[in-house]
């Protein structure tokens, strides 16, 4: 595959400027990261976010938030984490809640506890199953069943 046609991180958050239903960037990059490309895995991240000169506070969420699954994919696959993540930018003054019902107080306060660090250190709580990777799951069930 051409190096232009993978779906980077960088490239997914470009779609989402442009106005694209953030997870289906999102879901592209995931099937190229945990699918299609496990080998290019660190070709997929390391390319900075091109964020708009003035972002909205929408695609400056998103920005923080791709910016968080990144280095929180390094991490779990032992990958070095491209510097551009730390800059401060990727950092929210808010709390954003990202799950169905996170205006009820359980429910921020579940996302609060399983957020995945990353996450939680740039003001964002999500569920800890955020980036399932489906190919693994899929592994381990029919390793299970085999047992």
């Amino acid at each position: 595959m051409r190096e232009d046609k993978l779906q980077t991180i960088s490239r997914s958050y470009q779609e989402i400027c442009e106005g694209k239903d953030p997870w289906l960037p999102l879901g592209n990059f995931m099937h190229d990261f945990f699918g299609s490309h496990t080998t290019r895995r660190k070709k997929l991240v390391k390319d900075p976010l091109r964020l708009p000169e003035q972002p909205t506070p929408e695609q400056h969420r998103w920005a923080v938030f791709c910016a968080a699954s990144v280095e929180y994919l390094c991490q779990k696959y032992q990958l070095p984490i491209p510097h551009w993540v730390y800059d401060p930018v990727y950092t929210l003054s808010e709390a954003w809640y990202y799950s169905p019902y996170a205006d009820l107080p359980d429910v921020r306060q579940e996302l609060e506890a399983q957020a995945p660090e990353p996450f939680k250190q740039r003001n964002i709580y999500c569920s800890n199953r955020v980036f399932a990777n489906k190919y693994e799951i899929a592994a381990d069930l029919q390793q299970r069943r085999s047992a």
